[in-house]
């Protein structure tokens, strides 16, 4: 094993690292579905076109 890696920090490090690119790759899974998902129904109109009496 590498001297480098005889070390309680080293092996943080690399485990928070780890952790934040796995975070990163579930967050652009995330962030890609849910802009690729169906567009949602327009808003329906506040006012109508024909006055109600």
């Amino acid at each position: 094993m590498p001297v480098w890696l005889q070390n309680e920090g080293a092996w943080m490090a690399l485990g928070v690292s780890l952790f934040f690119l796995v975070a990163g790759v579930v967050m652009h899974r995330v962030f890609v579905r849910v802009l690729r998902g169906p567009p949602s129904p327009p808003p329906s109109p506040s006012q109508p076109s024909e006055p109600h009496e």
